[in-house]
């Protein structure tokens, strides 16, 4: 039988996956999601008669829970240690998606008057939406701050009046007063949805770009340039083919990596690899290799780049070998500042094995070394000599 904890985790799950609909429901009277028994487990049989004691002790826990919160239990008759029939409680019953919301805390009754002011204002702003697109919305809108709700409203309210005036613009180009450039760019698809336009007459987005750093002594020697960029779908070649490309996450990684015969290396761009392997040159290089922190996010982009490259690519200095040395040196912190938490793994069959062991360690809830390792940390001459180990194996 479940504990109260858990059973509340099971209403905090059925809240993030229909509080939206419930909230548009209300206004249509459409299928609710409450009234809801939540079931509290069944326990075996065995148990019963072995130990009802224990059984008991959890049904008071519900009996007291209940009260405490005002629901219902619901019951059914069990036979017990001794052959006597006892009664246990089955189901937790509440009746609305606020009481759901006043159980689970967590800033869920906030989240639920604020999600009905906004769809009353979108409901008189558009008597077209329908359930499903009212509930999309609401979810879309879920996270806006006040001041980008309203400007959701004013930009919904700019098209409206001549969606042409937008044509052939960038999203910074948009002349809609009091809107910042950036904004039309983040929150298009809200727009979108608000103002049923199947399109906002904006150009496509720049090309993805790349930037590199040649790394052959011979071409450094002649005092040619050493960074350069290249554009998806540009007619590009760099100043020589490359024997070994080296994608590195970390741009002074890249800009500061020595010197390497036939030898470039690539500023990454996060999680997957589609714009790197766009480039043949890179793609087909006799030998391309990763490198990235050892951490969550370092293994899925290694994973990500296998598959957009589809190509096993090589990895250096992530493997178990690697973590142990260097795990002196890591952190158990983000880049902002947040904790690095155990955490369920992604699926990442492209992983090697040595690879997914470190992975699945650093997402194991009893880890107590680092849960990130930063490349930075790694001497670039280490660095170098790993890649230097694959061109020549038998070195």
């Amino acid at each position: 039988m479940k504990t109260p904890a858990a059973v509340t985790k099971d209403m905090e799950r059925r809240l993030v996956n229909h509080w939206h609909s419930e909230i548009v429901s209300a206004t249509e009277g459409a299928t609710s999601a409450f009234p809801h028994a939540f079931p509290l487990g069944r326990a075996a049989s065995a148990d019963l008669r072995a130990d009802y004691a224990a059984i008991h002790a959890l049904t008071v826990t519900w009996q007291e829970w209940a009260r405490g919160h005002g629901v219902e239990l619901t019951y059914t008759s069990r036979i017990a240690k001794g052959g006597t029939r006892q009664v246990v409680p089955t189901h937790v019953l509440l009746t609305s998606v606020d009481q759901a919301a006043t159980i689970v805390g967590k800033g869920w009754q906030e989240r639920l008057a604020r999600g009905r002011e906004r769809l009353a204002v979108l409901l008189d702003r558009s008597r077209t939406l329908d359930r499903a697109d009212a509930g999309r919305i609401l979810r879309l809108v879920d996270g806006y701050a006040d001041i980008d709700f309203a400007l959701l409203l004013k930009v919904v309210d700019w098209y409206r009046a001549d969606p042409s005036l937008a044509r052939g613009l960038t999203p910074r180009q948009v002349p809609i007063p009091g809107v910042h450039a950036k904004w039309l760019q983040a929150h298009r698809a809200a727009v979108l949805a608000l103002t049923g336009l199947d399109d906002l007459g904006l150009l496509a987005n720049h090309p993805a770009r790349i930037h590199f750093t040649y790394l052959d002594p011979d071409h450094r020697a002649d005092g040619r340039r050493l960074h350069d960029s290249a554009t998806v779908g540009d007619t590009f070649a760099p100043a020589y083919q490359p024997e070994v490309v080296v994608i590195s996450e970390n741009k002074d990684t890249a800009i500061h990596f020595p010197e390497l015969a036939g030898g470039l290396i690539v500023e990454g761009v996060g999680r997957g690899g589609r714009t790197v392997a766009s480039f043949p040159w890179i793609r087909e290089a006799p030998l391309v290799v990763y490198w990235g922190d050892m951490d969550r996010d370092g293994y899925e982009i290694l994973n990500g780049y296998r598959i957009d490259f589809d190509r096993d690519l090589d990895s250096i200095l992530m493997n178990v070998a690697a973590y142990e040395e260097f795990e002196p040196y890591g952190t158990n912190h983000d880049q902002n500042g947040r904790d690095l938490v155990a955490g369920a793994p992604r699926v990442v069959d492209h992983l090697r094995a040595d690879e997914l062991e470190v992975y699945l360690r650093l997402l194991h809830p009893e880890h107590s070394g680092h849960r990130r390792i930063e490349q930075e940390r790694i001497p670039l001459t280490r660095a170098l000599s790993e890649v230097e180990r694959l061109v020549s194996p038998t070195n």
